[in-house]
């Protein structure tokens, strides 16, 4: 629900959500136009090569036709996609999907991104694949990553907002808490109990 609220496919029912300066009730289209957004499933066109899928969501997104070409070359790059730019979408393994998924985020370059599980299901060398990705893309810009696997968290967080029940119990820099609990795990059962 936090994701749908703060990328405006579902309005607030109370309270106000600002995103990049912008009121995400009364001005969601730029609110859409300062994130990226990878849903827990990334919503791909399985029949489409992948260069085909990058050019129809950086055309979706209104990037200009003369600088779309150079803007795939750099999603392609930064999401280790290269060798796979011809290759049918259905023909991936999950963990290329999901780095389609990112690629197809950050095509338009916005200032943040909103990852929604974006190693669930995958295996260890996957999920290896894809904490490359979203460390590589890190640098530019601020990434909101949600995940229900804490010890994930600690691979990519600076900072950590812990909820329960809807509500922030926690936000504190990553080594404030290992510090004092020694790991997000533990300092999650302290905060919220079994």
């Amino acid at each position: 629900t936090l994701m749908r609220l703060l990328t405006t496919y579902l309005p607030p029912t109370a309270g106000r959500i600002e995103i990049n300066g912008w009121d995400a009730d009364k001005r969601s289209l730029q609110v859409r136009r300062s994130i990226g957004y990878l849903p827990e499933n990334p919503p791909l066109y399985p029949q489409m090569p992948v260069k085909d899928y990058l050019k129809f969501a950086g055309q979706l997104k209104q990037i200009p036709s003369k600088t779309l070409p150079k803007e795939i070359d750099r999603v392609a790059s930064e999401c280790q996609l290269r060798e796979v730019l011809e290759v049918p979408i259905h023909q991936l393994s999950k963990g290329y999907k999901q780095r389609i998924g990112i690629a197809q985020a950050i095509i338009h370059n916005p200032p943040i991104l909103i990852l929604d599980e974006p190693t669930s299901g995958l295996d260890p060398v996957q999920i290896r694949q894809v904490r490359e990705v979203i460390r590589g893309v890190n640098q530019e810009r601020t990434i909101l990553l949600s995940t229900h696997i804490l010890s994930e968290i600690e691979h990519f967080a600076d900072r950590i907002l812990l909820m329960d029940a809807g509500r922030i119990i926690a936000d504190t820099p990553l080594a404030d808490i290992q510090k004092e609990y020694g790991s997000l795990e533990k300092a999650f059962f302290a905060k919220v109990g079994s």
